[in-house]
């Protein structure tokens, strides 16, 4: 195993302790950590047999540290979120809209590798339209899964909510992704296409 590979591992484990330690709601822990925890396991099982490209371990990795670090205090308590929104005055703590950013911005990465590798489908607008559906995808079925847990649980359902009194929380969180994925397919497009050459 690359040592790049071990750091990540060995990072996101740390991380996942940390934030198992006093987190705000064990419950939004839970379900908030979870998507990092199932795709490490995905990825150790896979590790043999398929590696990825480094750029598209590397935003998996940053993803998931995100989602540690947002179970540990809640979206909308993170500390770096509270003192950028004290500082500027702004209406309320925004990691969570960063954190929506990446949540397209990562599966865009992932899915275009992965239609890349084991597809006959080549470069262009339709690839690019495909990855783009696919993050949205992965948004709006985090949406769904949000309004499930406030409908059929209690306690951290708020929480992993998130809403901080914005009505239209959900339709801002899916263009926050939308724009991420096409950020992502954009700007780290050639960098992976080198890459996967260079497996």
């Amino acid at each position: 195993m690359k040592k790049t590979h071990l750091f990540y591992s060995a990072t996101w484990a740390a991380v996942l302790i940390w934030s198992f330690f006093g987190p705000s709601d064990l419950m939004t822990w839970a379900m908030e950590v979870t998507p990092a925890v199932i795709g490490f396991v995905i990825l150790a099982a896979t590790y043999k047999n398929f590696k990825l490209t480094e750029v598209t371990y590397f935003w998996i990795w940053f993803f998931g540290l995100i989602l540690m670090i947002g179970g540990k205090y809640t979206y909308a308590e993170v500390p770096i979120g509270n003192y950028l929104q004290e500082m500027f005055n702004m209406s309320r703590n925004h990691y969570d809209r960063f954190g929506h950013f990446f949540q397209g911005f990562m599966p865009a990465i992932v899915a275009r590798e992965l239609i890349l590798r084991k597809s006959d489908m080549k470069k262009g607008k339709m690839l690019f339209f495909l990855c783009v559906c696919v993050a949205m995808f992965v948004s709006s079925s985090y949406e769904i899964i949000e309004w499930l847990a406030a409908e059929f649980t209690a306690g951290g359902a708020a929480d992993f909510l998130g809403l901080q009194g914005d009505i239209w929380d959900a339709q801002k969180d899916m263009l926050m992704c939308l724009l991420g994925s096409v950020t992502a397919l954009i700007t780290m497009s050639k960098i992976q296409d080198k890459q996967i050459k260079n497996l």
